[in-house]
């Protein structure tokens, strides 16, 4: 364990709703702020060494803040991505700058980046003076420096009064390592525990059903920018929740549209990126806006989820402002379109408000039991053996299948192997399998891989 100082103290909610202050175990964090398109995305995927933050010419692309585990030279510390800063008077970019001050404000070391090959702006002095008020260091990054010829062109930064700027180019690596160094100097000591393995929870949805509202709602702050203007979530951000005494990382990702409807690289990736958490998730909460209904953008994205393996929850949101009308076309709509995972919970609820979220915590939980349960091999094949016996596989291509064998391989999702002898086995007899192993045993809310491998006699002997 790397034994460092102990940095700022971090606030933890009490049951009451109040906040006490507690030391609590953490990397340091180090917060990259500046004005919109100085290339803070492109320095931050540099320090990671991988592509991690979205990244495209024009402004406006990154929102929130967006937390990464780095390290240099053995050192771990937090990197936080943050939205352009812009003195601008629009509600969603004083949303964007409060998420920014947040990110300055919790900083243990803060990365000031400007353009050095342009003149300083408003915005530029207006980030000069909040980070100037921040107790942590500031460190001041010139950003687009290719040459030795641009180093010498840097003394209008000086105005901003933050000291004498590191030259860099984080498109190209330029001085970056000599930057690093000097960010680890900075980063104060503090007391660095193993990383705990918490379940992950994807919330997925259309743009603008609500999906940022929820995250902020279950982590009890606006960790997330929540707009009207649909697609204001571009990188899936993370944060850690308690729900009913459970933690878990709960991951917001961007709307997924349709790809005819996705017709921008930032968008493009945004979709790309909620696909990869998808991935990772061990239970995705799929949001409906009630006051829609169930499209056929849903449909697709629960069978991408049953695809990708990752436990399912149904939400309805916005229930509190859907009308008693709309409420039964909806549950309709889940009944018809979503008929493939009746198997998974559908709760109701507002995320808004937290109408109805307290059920959330129980429905989770059981999902994780599901996707955990194995059921005992001899246990497995006299169910299998009955079914057959009962309902013998069709004739397909002139042969009727046999099971002879069949075991639970693995969890997370549950997947059996079948060792099939004749013919194959075709998907409306899986189907009929799961829906029978669904009945016998509880796999609420998991899809369950039924894997058939031919096998001759020779090699079940």
């Amino acid at each position: 364990m790397l034994r460092r100082r102990r940095g700022k103290p971090h606030l933890r909610r009490t049951d009451d709703g109040g906040h006490i202050l507690e030391r609590v175990p953490r990397l340091p964090i180090v917060a990259v702020v500046g004005r919109p398109n100085v290339g803070k995305s492109t320095l931050v995927n540099r320090i990671l060494k991988r592509r991690a933050a979205v990244v495209e010419e024009r402004p406006g692309v990154t929102r929130d803040r967006r937390e990464f585990t780095a390290d240099w030279n053995g050192v771990p510390f937090l990197v936080v991505d943050t939205g352009g800063w812009e003195t601008g008077t629009g509600e969603l970019t004083a949303d964007v700058r409060a998420q920014a001050e947040a990110a300055v404000r919790s900083a243990d070391v803060v990365l000031f980046v400007a353009d050095g090959t342009s003149p300083l702006g408003d915005d530029d002095l207006a980030i000069a003076r909040v980070v100037q008020k921040s107790s942590a260091p500031v460190v001041l990054v010139a950003n687009k420096v290719d040459g030795p010829r641009g180093e010498l062109e840097l003394g209008h930064l000086w105005a901003l009064g933050l000291g004498d700027p590191y030259p860099v180019s984080a498109l190209h690596g330029r001085n970056v390592g000599d930057l690093l160094d000097g960010i680890i100097e900075s980063l104060p000591e503090v007391e660095v525990q193993p990383e705990e393995d918490l379940p992950t929870i994807a919330i997925l949805g259309r743009p603008n059903v609500g999906k940022s509202t929820l995250l902020n709602r279950l982590v009890g702050e606006q960790r997330v920018v929540v707009s009207p203007v649909p697609g204001t979530t571009r990188d899936p951000i993370d944060a850690e929740a308690a729900i009913d005494g459970h933690r878990y990382r709960i991951v917001d990702t961007a709307g997924i549209r349709r790809p005819s409807r996705v017709d921008e690289s930032s968008e493009f990736y945004s979709v790309v990126r909620a696909r990869e958490a998808l991935a990772d998730a061990d239970v995705a909460l799929l949001l409906i806006d009630g006051t829609e209904g169930v499209t056929h953008q849903e449909q697709r994205l629960a069978e991408e989820i049953v695809e990708s393996g990752t436990g399912i929850i149904v939400l309805l949101n916005k229930w509190d402002v859907t009308d008693t009308e709309q409420k039964a076309i909806t549950e309709d709509g889940v009944g018809d379109r979503l008929a493939f995972i009746a198997w998974a919970p559908v709760l109701r609820l507002s995320a808004l408000t937290g109408a109805r979220l307290h059920r959330l915590g129980a429905a989770i939980e059981a999902v994780l039991e599901s996707r955990a349960q194995r059921i005992p091999t001899p246990e497995l094949n006299r169910l299998m053996l009955e079914l057959q016996e009962a309902h013998p596989p069709p004739v397909r291509k002139g042969r009727r299948s046999r099971i002879m064998y069949s075991v639970q391989a693995g969890t997370d999702p549950p997947t059996i192997v079948l060792f099939v002898r004749g013919g194959e086995l075709g998907p409306d007899y899986l189907r009929f399998l799961e829906g029978r192993l669904r009945n016998t045993y509880d796999f609420l809310g998991t899809p369950i891989r039924l894997v058939p491998r031919r096998r001759a006699r020779r090699d079940l002997d």
